[in-house]
């Protein structure tokens, strides 16, 4: 019989709802962690399989393209199936393919696994954030806390461990090192994460919501990345199409439609999944702008950036920790705004110093800050989402907030990056009040700020529905 789970996250054995977050959350540091190491090897890797760079971009972008396709599965699955089988089977083939890139003979195969991987890692996303709002009840912002801080290491660590095995081993390391972690993962998961047999609810897949979800999903990403030429421009106004249509056709069929729309008719779920696309695509545009200024502006070397950006991921590490503490005592609504008014102003720094000489000191410490603010933003607000769904809902909640953190990276990245783009062709031309890169941070600073208006309509506090399966 399934074990229930109340509304503080505890059953007999408190130490057990550690054991799942420690799992589940471990699976989700392989993946990101895997995707960082990739993306900083793919000149090494075009080199070893005596390919093109362009050809080995696909490497990573079949990768996010598959990843992208599967996601809005999630919630199907999960009503169908469970969400322990969903995990075990995706994560299993994870492993697998891993251990098939490691055996790539071309530059052709490889891409034909990292697709492979692509649809199995698309779904670990929402399924671990599913089993951590089942398990942790009203400690979801503490959980989530300390759950962040092996994420957040993924992406600082990935670039050293890269850059260790392609210096003392094969390139084939970078994925067979996922082999035994992976099997011990697994196993792992098999022995403590709990039955879920009793929320299953299987309903008829939406094949129309899905082939124009997934599809519009897709072409939206890599629109967002090729926006500058036709093809890009082309792309994303089929995606938007695509995109359009479905949600029409889910407003028609309301329940039994792949996303129930209805969801957002909830104040403190939307308020979430707004502050949620402002958040990560806040976060993501000034990953890409601040590398390209400390390069192009500040004569620096891409080998530089991991140390350079490191106060960000060092400031986010620090608070996570504290962020069940900080919430019950504080509020969802005051900790997420705190944040994103520490996050806009860690950003008008960069406003200041990107017109004048570079100071290091200023921008290690404003890095920090923001570092501090971005964290404190995700976790209340995401806690708060999960806590205004009924227990049934958790697997379409989890899926709607994971495609929208997932458009909000490239939305607010490309928006940032074709400002900046404009900007430096006006300077060129014409005398400008505010050199290119201090006005880009300042848009950065702007989109900081509509983050803090959003978060500012979070709910102090969240009445947290008892999940158990008689819910």
């Amino acid at each position: 019989m399934p074990p229930r789970y109340d509304s503080g996250g505890t059953d007999r054995d408190g130490s057990s709802v550690w054991k799942i977050a420690l799992v589940t959350v471990t699976g989700a540091f392989l993946t990101l962690l895997n995707a960082t190491m990739i993306n900083v090897s793919l000149a090494s890797l075009a080199d070893e399989l005596h390919s093109s760079l362009a050809i080995v971009q696909w490497v990573t972008s079949g990768y996010l393209l598959t990843l992208t396709l599967a996601l809005p599965l999630s919630g199907w699955l999960v009503d169908r199936l469970g969400v322990k089988p969903i995990y075990l089977w995706c994560f299993a083939a994870f492993t697998l393919a891993s251990a098939l890139c490691g055996l790539a003979w071309s530059a052709g195969s490889l891409i034909a696994f990292r697709v492979l991987q692509g649809l199995s890692g698309g779904l670990l996303a929402p399924m671990t954030q599913m089993m951590l709002a089942r398990v942790a009840g009203k400690q979801m912002a503490r959980i989530v806390g300390y759950a962040a801080v092996p994420v957040v290491l993924g992406p600082l660590l990935g670039p050293i461990i890269a850059g260790a095995i392609l210096k003392y081993a094969s390139w084939r390391w970078l994925f067979l090192v996922n082999v035994p972690l992976g099997a011990l993962v697994l196993a792992l998961a098999a022995m403590l994460l709990p039955e879920d047999r009793a929320y299953i609810r299987p309903r008829e897949l939406d094949r129309v919501g899905f082939a124009l979800l997934s599809m519009g999903l897709a072409l939206f990403l890599y629109g967002m990345d090729h926006i500058g030429d036709h093809e890009g421009l082309l792309t994303l106004t089929a995606a938007i199409f695509l995109l359009t249509v479905f949600f029409w056709s889910a407003r028609r069929r309301g329940e039994k439609a792949l996303i129930d729309l209805r969801l957002f008719r909830g104040k403190v779920f939307s308020a979430s999944a707004v502050t949620q696309f402002l958040s990560n695509g806040a976060l993501f545009a000034g990953q890409m702008l601040i590398p390209i200024y400390l390069i192009r502006a500040c004569g620096r070397s891409p080998s530089e950036m991991g140390w350079l950006i490191s106060p960000l991921g060092l400031g986010m590490i620090c608070i996570y920790p504290a962020m069940g503490t900080l919430t019950n005592r504080f509020g969802i609504r005051r900790v997420s705004a705190g944040g994103a008014l520490l996050a806009f102003l860690g950003t008008l720094p960069f406003v200041y110093v990107a017109g004048h000489a570079p100071q290091f000191l200023v921008l290690t410490t404003a890095l920090f800050v923001r570092g501090v603010g971005q964290a404190a933003v995700g976790v209340p607000s995401i806690s708060a989402a999960y806590a205004s769904v009924s227990p049934h809902d958790l697997p379409m909640a989890s899926t709607s907030l994971n495609i929208v953190q997932r458009l909000g990276g490239p939305t607010l990245t490309t928006l940032c990056a074709t400002f900046l783009g404009w900007r430096l062709d006006l300077s060129a031309l014409h005398r400008t009040f505010l050199n290119p890169y201090a006005s880009a941070f300042l848009l950065l600073a702007a989109l900081h700020a509509l983050l803090l208006a959003a978060a500012l309509h979070l709910p102090v506090h969240v009445s947290h529905r008892t999940i158990s399966p008689s819910a």
